[in-house]
C-alpha cells in the first residue's frame, strides 16, 4: 500500500495507481469500465485492469503505457445456456469452481499482487472477492455498478435447494468490505453495501456520425435500420428475408464467420464499435444487457427486447427503458417465428425521453481519483454488511414481496411501510362495506351472484371499472398490464369474474400425496379472475397475434389472450396469447406432455401454464370444446412463493371463471381435482391435491378435514372462538417445483414400495410355513401369526402410506428401511417408484426413511389435533394443540424441508411460550413450517386475544431485526371459489365504451 497520500480531497500531485476488477459477466461490464479507465488515464494515472474480456475490448478505446492488462477471471457472472437463457445451476457450480474452491489463494495472491503494484485504489465491477482482498491488503475498495451478484443469485440458489446457499453469504460478506457503491442508473437493491453515491448512465462515446455510419455501410437515410444484437445467435437459427418489413435493412453483430445472410441483413465485424451502429439504427432488437440499455437510452434508440431467462437485473433495466418510451417487448416465438413486423413498426411510434446524464464514466473517474487521492466520503456510520440472513440476501424475494412496487429500488429501506400496503381485512365494518358494494353496482350492472360483502372483490371490480378509460390516459406511464386488458375486452359484453383463496396448511403439510388428513384454513388473500367469450370476429387482438393470425391466412379464430396483474413483481411477462388450435392435434387435444413443452418454451411467460392449461385440462377430461375467443385477466393477491398455495388459487379462480362463462357446473371438489392435473400434467409441479380443494371447497373461519385418498372431504371444523391461527412468512421463497420437495416426495413413494415388498417377502414366508406347519389341532404355530396374514396382505398392497399404522411401522418395517439410496440402486431392485408425478434421478441420493415415517405419523398427529380442537378450552388443550404443531415441524427438518428463516421463526415463538416475564403471560402456543417446505411461512397457534396479536407484532419485529427482513403476517379467513360462486357483469348502456 502506498503511504504518500495526499491532504484529503485536493488533487494529486502523481500518478496514482488503480486495480480495477471486471466481472466475466460478458462484454458489457468490460465496456463501461473502458469509459471509466479512459477517464483515469486521460488524467494521468495508471489502471491495472483484471478482466478475461478480450484486449481489443480496452485497446481500442485506450492506447497509453499507463494501462495494463492481467488477464485473471476471479468471477463467472451469469453462466448462459444459450443467447437467452440463464442456466442457474452451472451459474452456481462455476462460481464456486471460480471463487470458493480456490478462496484462500486467491485472497493471498491478489493480497500480495495489489500490494506489489502499489495500488491506491481498488475498484470493482462487479468482482465480490476483490473487495476483501483490498482489505486483506490495506487498501480501501468502491464498487462502480447497477448489480451484485447476491442479489443476482438470490433466486438461483431456490433452484438448487440448500445447495450452494453459502455462496451468497459469502459474497455479501465480501461486498461489507467495500467502503461505498457508486450505483448506476437501472440498479438493483444491493443491501450488502454501506454507502451509496449515484451516478449517471456510463455510456460509450460516439466516434462517427449517423450520417458518417450510414454513409460507410451504403445506406440512405430512408432506408429503415434495425441492429440485432444479442451478443451471439441462438444455435440453428436462421434469420429469413421475409422477416423483415419491406425496405427495411438489419445490421447483424456477433454472427459466425461461415453465417450467410440474406441481402436485406448485413454482417457486421466482430470488432464493430456498436454504439455508433445503434445510433445510427433506427432501433435495436436484442436482449437487455447494461450496454445495451445504456446507449438506447443515451442514444434515444427504440429498443425491442425479448426478456431473458433468470437474469435478476433485468425487470429493473426494462422498468427505465420503459419510463423512458424507449422500450418495446417481444414474445420470444415470434422472434423466433419472424413476426417481427408489428414490434418494429411499434418501435417507431415511441418518443425515447430520457434526458438524465451520460457522463458517468467521467463522474465516477473523478469521484475514484477523490477518493485514491485519500478524500473520505461515507459517513462511517455503523451498519456493516446489511446481508439479511438466510431471507433478505435472497434480496430477490423482498422485491417480489406483497405489496410492493418494483419501481422503488430501495426497497429495503421501505420495509417498515409494507404491512400499511396490506389490503383491508374482511371485517370491516358494515358501512364502510356497503357504501363500497354500492359505487361497484354503480359501474356495473351483476346480473348473478353475491359479493358477499368482500372488500377486495369490490376493489377488484372497481379496478376493473376504471381499465376501459386507461387507453384515453395521458400519462406518459401506464402499466402496460392494464392497458392490455383495456385492449382485449368488449365493455358492453358480459363478465365473468370468480375468487379463489389461498390456504394455510394448519396440519398435514406434504402427507398429502400419501394420502394423510389434513386440516387446511382458506386465507384472506385471494386470486380474482375475470373472464369474457367473444365470437373470433369480434375478438379485439393484440398487434402481434393480429398479425401472427394474418400470416395463416385463415381468416378470424379463436384466440386465447391473458393479462396477468403483478406479472412485473415476478419477472413475467403481463402478458400472454396463443390460438386455441395449438391445443389441438388434428380433431383431439394434445398430450399433457405436449403442452408442458410448449408452455416451457419461455420461461418467461410459463406461468401462463397454470391459466391456459385448465383449457386443455377441461378438453381433455370433460370433451369441453371451445369455438369462441376467450380474454382473461388474473389478479392475484395471494403472494407467491411463501407457501400459502398461489397458484392453486390462480388455477381454481381460472378454471371456475372459464366454466361460468361457458355453462359448465362442475361441483367444487370436481374442480379441484380438474385443477391439480393442471399442476401435475402441464405446469409439472408434484403437488398433492390439498391445496385445490381447499381453494374450492373451503369456508371462512374453519378448517377444511380432508382425506387425501385421493380428496375426500370429511368435514368442515370450525375454528373454536378462543383459537386463532396465523401464518408468517419467512422470506424465503418456497416452490413445490423445487429440488428438495420433489426429492422427500420420491423417497416417500421409494419407502412405500419397499415396505411393499417387504411385506410381500413376509406374507410369501408366512403362509409357506403355515401351509406346513400345523400343530396337532389345525392352528398355526405362533411363529407364524407373529406378523398376521391379514395385515400382511393388506401392507404388501398398501396404496398409501397413511394407512399403515405408526406402531406396524416401527415394528416391523423401520428398522429395515433404509436411511437413503441412490436412485439406480432403487431402480435396479424395484423397477419403479409408481408415482406418476415425478421421475427418479438414477444419479440422485435420495433420502428415504425420513420422508416415509413422516406421514405415518402426521396422519397420526392430524387425527389427534382434529380431536383436541373439539376439547374443552384450557392451557392443557392449547399446549397440546402447539406441541402437534413442533413435532410435525421438527419431523419436516428431519426430511431435509426446512430452512434457517422457519426455524427461526419457530423459536421465536417458543421464546415467546416460554417467557418468564411477570408482566407478559404467553398466549402464543406452537408454531410449524407449512405446505412443501424450504422456505415459505410458518403457521402459529395461538390463544385469540389481543396479547397474541401484540406477540405475533413483537416476532414480526424481532425476524426484521436478525435478517433485515419484514415478514408479511397471514390473518383471517375468507370463503373458497364454491361458496364464492361467480358474479356475471355488464356494464350498463350509458356507461358502456365503444
Amino acid at each position: 500500500m502506498r503511504d504518500d497520500k495526499e491532504i484529503e480531497g485536493s488533487s494529486p500531485t502523481k500518478p496514482l495507481v488503480f486495480a480495477y476488477y471486471v466481472t466475466g459477466h460478458g462484454f458489457g461490464h468490460a465496456t463501461r469500465v473502458v469509459e471509466v479507465v479512459r477517464h483515469l488515464i486521460a488524467s494521468g494515472h495508471v489502471v491495472h485492469v483484471v478482466t478475461g474480456a478480450p484486449d481489443f475490448v480496452y485497446t481500442s478505446e485506450v492506447q497509453s503505457p499507463n494501462l495494463h492488462l492481467r488477464k485473471v477471471l476471479l468471477d463467472c457472472g451469469a453462466v448462459q445456456a444459450d443467447a437467452l437463457t440463464v442456466d442457474r445451476l452451472a451459474s452456481l457450480e462455476k462460481y464456486s469452481e471460480t471463487a470458493v474452491v480456490p478462496r484462500a489463494s486467491i485472497l493471498a495472491t491478489e493480497a500480495e499482487w495489489l500490494n506489489s503494484i502499489q495500488a491506491d485504489l481498488v475498484v470493482s465491477d462487479v468482482v465480490p472477492v476483490a473487495c476483501r482482498a483490498a482489505a486483506d491488503a490495506g487498501i480501501r475498495a468502491v464498487c462502480v455498478t447497477n448489480f451484485s451478484w447476491d442479489f443476482i443469485y438470490a433466486e438461483y440458489v431456490m433452484a438448487a435447494g440448500y445447495h450452494h446457499r453459502s455462496i451468497i453469504w459469502q459474497i455479501a460478506d465480501d461486498y461489507s468490505y467495500c467502503e461505498f457503491l457508486i450505483r448506476l442508473p437501472g440498479y438493483c437493491p444491493m443491501p450488502a453495501f454501506r454507502d451509496v453515491i449515484d451516478g449517471p448512465l456510463v455510456v460509450r462515446r460516439l466516434h462517427k456520425s449517423r450520417a458518417e455510419v450510414r454513409k460507410d455501410l451504403g445506406i440512405g437515410e430512408d432506408v429503415k435500420v434495425v441492429i440485432f444484437n444479442f451478443g451471439g445467435q441462438p444455435a440453428g437459427w436462421h434469420l429469413k428475408q421475409e422477416w423483415l418489413p419491406a425496405g427495411w435493412l438489419c445490421l447483424v453483430c456477433g454472427a459466425s464467420d461461415n453465417q450467410e445472410f440474406p441481402p436485406n441483413y448485413i454482417k457486421l465485424s466482430k470488432d464493430a464499435y456498436t454504439p455508433d451502429l445503434i445510433a445510427a439504427s433506427d432501433c435495436m432488437l436484442g436482449k437487455i444487457g447494461y450496454g445495451t440499455f445504456s446507449e438506447a437510452l443515451a442514444y434515444k434508440v427504440p429498443f425491442v427486447f425479448v426478456r431473458r431467462d433468470y437474469f435478476n437485473e433485468e425487470p429493473f433495466l426494462r422498468n427505465m427503458l420503459e419510463y423512458y418510451q424507449c422500450g418495446v417487448e417481444m414474445i420470444r416465438r415470434d422472434l423466433f417465428t419472424g413476426h417481427w413486423k408489428p414490434y418494429l413498426e411499434r418501435a417507431l411510434s415511441l418518443r425515447p425521453s430520457y434526458e438524465g446524464g451520460i457522463n458517468g464514466g467521467e463522474v465516477a473517474a473523478a469521484i475514484l481519483q477523490d477518493t485514491a487521492a485519500g478524500k473520505i466520503y461515507t459517513s462511517h456510520k455503523l451498519s456493516g454488511v446489511r446481508r439479511l440472513s438466510d431471507a433478505i440476501v435472497l434480496g430477490y424475494q423482498l422485491q417480489r414481496a406483497f405489496g410492493r412496487d418494483i419501481s422503488v429500488p430501495d426497497w429495503y429501506a421501505l420495509a417498515e411501510n409494507e404491512l400499511g400496503l396490506r389490503p383491508s381485512h374482511p371485517s370491516m365494518e358494515a358501512t364502510e362495506k356497503s357504501s363500497l358494494a354500492e359505487s361497484c353496482i354503480g359501474s356495473f350492472e351483476i346480473l348473478h351472484g353475491n359479493l358477499l360483502s368482500l372488500p377486495d372483490t369490490v376493489s377488484f371490480l372497481n379496478t376493473l371499472a376504471g381499465l376501459d378509460q386507461a387507453v384515453d390516459s395521458s400519462e406518459k406511464r401506464l402499466q402496460r398490464e392494464h392497458m392490455a386488458v383495456a385492449g382485449v375486452f368488449n365493455w358492453e359484453e358480459e363478465i365473468f369474474v370468480t375468487r379463489a383463496p389461498g390456504r394455510l396448511d394448519v396440519m398435514g403439510g406434504i402427507a398429502d400425496y400419501s394420502g394423510s388428513l389434513v386440516l387446511q384454513m382458506p386465507i384472506r388473500e385471494a386470486c380474482h379472475v375475470a373472464v369474457q367469450r367473444n365470437h373470433p370476429s369480434k375478438h379485439k387482438l393484440w398487434k402481434h397475434a393480429l398479425a401472427r393470425q394474418q400470416a395463416k391466412g385463415q381468416g378470424p379464430s379463436p384466440v386465447v389472450q391473458i393479462v396477468s396483474f403483478g406479472s412485473e413483481l415476478s419477472n413475467r411477462a403481463p402478458t400472454y396469447d396463443m390460438d386455441l388450435s395449438d391445443m389441438m392435434d388434428g380433431l383431439k387435444p394434445i398430450t399433457y406432455e405436449k403442452a408442458k413443452a410448449f408452455f416451457a418454451q419461455d420461461p418467461a411467460q410459463k406461468w401462463a401454464a397454470y391459466i391456459a392449461g385448465t383449457i386443455l385440462v377441461l378438453m381433455t377430461e370433460l370433451g369441453v370444446t371451445f369455438n369462441d375467443s376467450i380474454s382473461i385477466l388474473v389478479s392475484s393477491a395471494v403472494p407467491e412463493g411463501k407457501g400459502v398455495s398461489s397458484s392453486a388459487a390462480v388455477e381454481v379462480a381460472t378454471m371456475s371463471a372459464i366454466a361460468a362463462a361457458h355453462g359448465l357446473n362442475i361441483p367444487p371438489r370436481d374442480l379441484a381435482l380438474l385443477c391439480q392435473k393442471v399442476e401435475n400434467c402441464i405446469v409439472g409441479a408434484p403437488c398433492g391435491v390439498m391445496d385445490q380443494m381447499t381453494s374450492a371447497c373451503g369456508e371462512v373461519n374453519k378448517l377444511l378435514a380432508m382425506v387425501c385418498q385421493p380428496a375426500e372431504v370429511k368435514e368442515l371444523v370450525s375454528i373454536p372462538s378462543h383459537i386463532r391461527f396465523w401464518g408468517i412468512d419467512s422470506g424465503i421463497r418456497h416452490s413445490v417445483g423445487g429440488a428438495d420437495y420433489g426429492s422427500v416426495r420420491i423417497g416417500a413413494f421409494m419407502g412405500r414400495k419397499i415396505i411393499k415388498s417387504m411385506a410381500s417377502t413376509l406374507l410369501s414366508s408366512s403362509k409357506a410355513g403355515a401351509n406346513g406347519m400345523q400343530n396337532g389341532n389345525g392352528a398355526y404355530c405362533d411363529e407364524f401369526e407373529e406378523h398376521g396374514i391379514e395385515l400382511l396382505e393388506a401392507e404388501s398392497s398398501l396404496d398409501y402410506l397413511c394407512n399403515l399404522p405408526p406402531h406396524r411401522f416401527e415394528a416391523v418395517y423401520a428398522k429395515k428401511l433404509p436411511e437413503s439410496m441412490f436412485g439406480q440402486n432403487f431402480l435396479d431392485q424395484f423397477v419403479d417408484h409408481n408415482d406418476p408425478v415425478t421421475v427418479i434421478d438414477s444419479k440422485h441420493k435420495y433420502v428415504v426413511k425420513a420422508p416415509a415415517r413422516h406421514p405415518i405419523y402426521e396422519n397420526f398427529r392430524v387425527k389427534a389435533f382434529k380431536m383436541l380442537l373439539t376439547a374443552t378450552s384450557s392451557d392443557e388443550q392449547l399446549t397440546a394443540l402447539g406441541e402437534l404443531l413442533y413435532q410435525c415441524h421438527y419431523s419436516y427438518n428431519e426430511c431435509g424441508l426446512g430452512s434457517d428463516g422457519t426455524d427461526r421463526l419457530v423459536k421465536l415463538v417458543q421464546e415467546k411460550q416460554h417467557c418468564k416475564s411477570s408482566s407478559e403471560r404467553g398466549t402464543l402456543f406452537g408454531a410449524k413450517i407449512t405446505g412443501g417446505g424450504s422456505g415459505g411461512s410458518v403457521c402459529v397457534i395461538g390463544r385469540n386475544c389481543v396479547e397474541s396479536s401484540d406477540q405475533i407484532l413483537e416476532i414480526q419485529q424481532r425476524y426484521k431485526e436478525a435478517t433485515g427482513f419484514l415478514p408479511y403476517v397471514f390473518e383471517g379467513s375468507s370463503p373458497g371459489a364454491g361458496k364464492f360462486g361467480y358474479l356475471k357483469i355488464r356494464r350498463p348502456a350509458q356507461n358502456a365504451h365503444n
